[in-house]
């Protein structure tokens, strides 16, 4: 079975006990943290390795390191073949800077994006850029409503009723 089957199953069971999950999930955010930490403090070098020589690298087991590449496969520059990925598949952890930026902020993640490793990469200016970047593009804005007694939308200088809004 892939890795990332196994994965999922164990991340996401609908049958473990809830207090499990919890300190699952705790402990791979602390984890998925200090990996975080050390990509981020150079970010211009390319992680590469096996899987199992990833997670021996960042001193995490195989389920773990899984775990991190599926959530970080979005933000490189070459997606690596998560679905069918196995302990002795290449990966690469070469990053979009921005782009992981962003996913971090999308995610909720602010134990990530609030990382003191992201100051010599962006400005504060340029990470609150980002940000609001990232929140608007998944703001939706809906159309302020015009009602039959409004001026037209298209200018004509009429009411709404009269113009546009006629069936």
């Amino acid at each position: 079975m892939a890795l990332l089957k196994k994965w999922r199953d164990m991340a996401y069971s609908e049958t473990a006990n809830k207090g499990d999950l919890q300190r699952f999930w705790t402990s791979y955010f602390q984890q998925e943290k200090e990996i975080y930490e050390d990509l981020l403090s150079n970010p211009d070098v390319e992680v590469k390795g096996t899987v199992k020589e990833l997670a021996e690298k960042y001193d995490v087991d195989i389920m773990m390191m899984t775990g991190f590449l599926d959530g970080i496969n979005d933000s490189l520059k070459v997606a690596n073949p998560i679905e069918e990925m196995e302990e002795d598949t290449e990966v690469s952890l070469a990053f979009e800077k921005e782009l992981l930026y962003k996913n971090m902020v999308a995610a909720g993640a602010d134990w990530l994006y609030e990382l003191p490793q992201w100051e010599p990469i962006f400005d504060e200016e340029t990470r609150k850029a980002l940000y609001k970047e990232q929140k608007s593009s998944t703001t939706v804005v809906k159309p302020e409503k015009v009602y039959p007694n409004d001026p037209c939308p298209c200018g004509s200088g009429k009411k709404y009723k009269k113009c546009c809004g006629k069936n």
